[in-house]
């Protein structure tokens, strides 16, 4: 027999034995998918943030479908969607919809170009993460913003903008991702609730004089906003003012007070 007959031949029988094995395969493996998983996948934004607290979308719509009653997490979980995919959400459950909790990106630094000292001149790949591999960046503050736009790059509203060498936020434009949190190397980007105004704009836990050489708008952890805050819903932590948002009334005293200017208030 010709050869070539021969192997057209064999390579054609192998092929069929594979696709009979693969079409047997799927049937043995094949696991029904419920259709809501799906529906709520896609009325979700899509950009895997996190800020669920699930890996990503498809991670966050598993659950709510899956989970037992008792077990399943809230339907307002998703800040980037807002009250429509909420609506969304617990209609295809089939339960009450939630109240969205709105919550906005907060840089916990106040240096700019002008406030803030140098150790050095870093001149390597022009992002923050390449440049705090470098000794930790060429601020003399090992806690500020490092200017380089991670944030600003990763950031899906537009939202952020590097402004003197410091991450500004709109805060009209933030969704509430988190993607800036995670793309942030010194971990100064926190999430908070929209209706909180007041902020401390520093994240420098060094102790005064420390924090004063490397920084002029640093918190001194002086304690001033501590003692004069008419609803006590400040502290000091490790050398720097932390404000309780459960306490605090918005009034603005401590924004006045301060004496580094160092407490911000939110941008409208």
């Amino acid at each position: 027999m010709n050869p070539i007959i021969i192997a057209i031949s064999s390579i054609t029988m192998l092929g069929a034995i594979c696709a009979a094995i693969l079409s047997f395969a799927s049937k043995m493996m094949h696991v029904n998918v419920d259709e809501r998983i799906e529906t709520i996948q896609a009325a979700l934004p899509g950009t895997n943030c996190g800020a669920c607290g699930f890996p990503g979308c498809s991670g966050y719509a598993s659950a709510l479908v899956k989970a037992n009653l008792s077990d399943r997490p809230k339907t307002n979980l998703c800040t980037p969607g807002g009250a429509e995919v909420i609506s969304q959400i617990s209609a295809v459950l089939g339960v009450e919809s939630e109240s969205a909790i709105t919550k906005i990106a907060i840089v916990r630094c106040g240096g700019t170009a002008e406030t803030r000292k140098k150790k050095m001149d870093y001149t390597g790949i022009q992002t923050c993460y390449a440049a705090a591999q470098v000794f930790g960046g060429e601020n003399a503050c090992a806690y500020g913003c490092l200017g380089y736009g991670d944030c600003q790059t990763i950031c899906p509203s537009n939202a952020i903008c590097i402004e003197n060498g410091l991450a500004r936020i709109n805060t009209k434009l933030c969704t509430g991702c988190c993607l800036c949190i995670k793309s942030c190397p010194h971990k100064i980007i926190s999430m908070e609730r929209n209706i909180q105004k007041n902020f401390v704009a520093c994240s420098n836990i060094e102790r005064a004089a420390a924090a004063r050489k490397r920084c002029a708008k640093a918190c001194l952890g002086c304690g001033k906003c501590c003692r004069e805050c008419p609803e006590k819903s400040i502290t000091l932590e490790n050398n720097l003012a932390k404000i309780d948002y459960d306490k605090c009334t918005n009034c603005g005293h401590c924004v006045e007070i301060c004496p580094t200017k160092c407490v911000h208030i939110v941008s409208p």
